[in-house]
C-alpha cells in the first residue's frame, strides 16, 4: 500500500494524488513513518498550493496524520518548506481549510525546533487577528480560536519569541477575550492561562496589563466567577502586578472591589490560590493611606478574617469560620 501511495502522490494526476494522501489517513502509524522516511513530505506541501480545495484539504489531513506523535516527522514537514504554505493558508476565507490549517500550526508548534521558524514567519500577528475577530464571521470559528491561543502558548514556552508576543497587541485582545466571555468558561481558561504565562516572562507584558483599561477590573470579576483554575490564574496575575510596583497598584486593586472575591478565594480556592489570595491580602492590607472610617473599619474586618484563617492553617475550615468569614465578607459587600 505504501508503494501505491508513493507511486500516485509522485506521478499520478491530481485525482489519484487527493486519493493518495486521503489514504495516507487510514494508515497505521508504522507505515506512515515510513512514508514519511521516504520524503512523502514535499508532494504533499505542492498540493498546498493548489487552487483546488480538494487537494489541499486532503494535503493538510495526510500531513497532520503524518506529523501526530512524531517529533522527526514535525521538523521534517517545516524543514521542507510547508510554513509559507499554511500562513497563505490561513489568509483564505474558508472556514474549513482555515480550521485545518491552524491545527496544523499547532501540531508543529509543538516541536521545539519548529518553534522560531513558526514564529518568525509571521503567524504570530494572523492568529491575534483570527482572536479579535467576533465569531459571528463567517471564516472563524470558536475551535479556531481555541487551536490558536494553544498555538500561542506551545511558542510562548520559547522565551525569545516573547517580545514578539507584545508588539503584537497579543496581551490586549486576551484581555478583552476575558472581559467579553464568561469567566467560567473552558475559552476563558485556556486564555488567561495564556496571559499569565506571558506576563511572568516580561515585565513589559506586564505593564500592559496592568495598565490597559479595564484589565484588573476582568481579573477581579474572574476572581469572582470564574472556575477554580481560573480563579487561580486571576489572582496570579493580580499578584504579579501588585508585587511589580505596590505603590502604584494597590489603590487601583482595591478600588475594583477585589476584597470579598479574594477573601473567599482564600477559603475556598485550590490550593495554590489560597496561597496567592492570602499573599495579595497581606500585600493589600499593608497601607496606611486610606483615611476614611469606612475604609478603616473595612481594614479592622480584613485583620479579623485574617486571623482567623491562620488560625484554621494546617487543617479543614470549620463551618462556624466558614459562615463568620461569609458574614463579614457581606458586609464588605456593603
Amino acid at each position: 500500500m505504501e508503494q501505491v501511495v508513493m507511486e500516485n502522490l509522485f506521478n499520478g494526476d491530481r485525482e489519484a494524488q487527493i486519493e493518495a494522501a486521503n489514504e495516507i489517513a487510514n494508515l497505521g502509524s508504522k507505515q506512515r513513518h515510513k512514508l514519511a522516511e521516504r520524503d512523502v513530505i514535499p508532494p504533499l506541501i505542492s498540493m498546498l498550493h493548489s487552487q483546488n480545495y480538494e487537494a489541499i484539504e486532503a494535503a493538510l489531513v495526510a500531513l497532520l496524520s503524518l506529523a501526530y506523535g512524531s517529533e522527526r516527522t514535525k521538523r521534517r514537514i517545516v524543514k521542507s518548506g510547508a510554513v509559507p504554505a499554511l500562513l497563505n493558508l490561513l489568509q483564505c476565507q474558508n472556514k474549513s481549510l482555515i480550521e485545518l490549517t491552524v491545527a496544523s500550526m499547532l501540531i508543529l508548534s509543538s516541536c521545539k525546533s519548529n518553534k522560531l521558524p513558526i514564529a518568525s514567519s509571521g503567524v504570530i500577528q494572523i492568529l491575534v487577528e483570527f482572536l479579535n475577530e467576533d465569531l459571528s464571521n463567517d471564516y472563524i470559528s470558536m475551535q479556531t480560536k481555541l487551536d490558536a491561543i494553544a498555538t500561542l502558548h506551545n511558542l510562548s514556552t520559547c522565551h525569545e519569541i516573547i517580545p514578539s508576543f507584545v508588539s503584537s497587541g497579543l496581551v490586549f485582545s486576551l484581555l478583552q477575550l476575558i472581559h467579553v466571555s464568561e469567566k467560567s468558561s473552558e475559552f476563558v481558561l485556556k486564555v488567561i492561562a495564556l496571559l499569565e504565562d506571558i506576563v511572568s516572562l516580561s515585565n513589559d507584558a506586564l505593564q500592559e496589563a496592568a495598565g490597559t483599561s479595564g484589565s484588573i477590573r476582568a481579573l477581579v470579576e474572574t476572581i469572582e466567577e470564574g472556575s477554580p483554575e481560573c480563579r487561580e490564574h486571576a489572582v496570579r496575575i493580580l499578584l504579579f502586578v501588585c508585587k511589580s510596583c505596590r505603590d502604584k497598584y494597590r489603590g487601583l486593586i482595591l478600588k475594583e472591589g477585589v476584597m470579598p472575591g479574594l477573601l473567599q478565594l482564600s477559603v475556598d480556592g485550590t490550593w495554590k490560590a489560597k496561597k496567592m489570595a492570602r499573599e495579595l491580602l497581606l500585600l493589600l492590607r499593608d497601607c496606611s493611606n486610606y483615611g476614611s472610617r469606612n475604609i478603616q473599619s473595612k481594614r479592622e474586618l480584613i485583620e479579623q478574617i485574617m486571623q482567623e484563617i491562620d488560625a484554621e492553617e494546617g487543617r479543614v475550615l470549620e463551618t462556624t469560620t466558614l459562615r463568620l468569614v461569609e458574614e463579614m465578607i457581606a458586609k464588605l459587600s456593603v
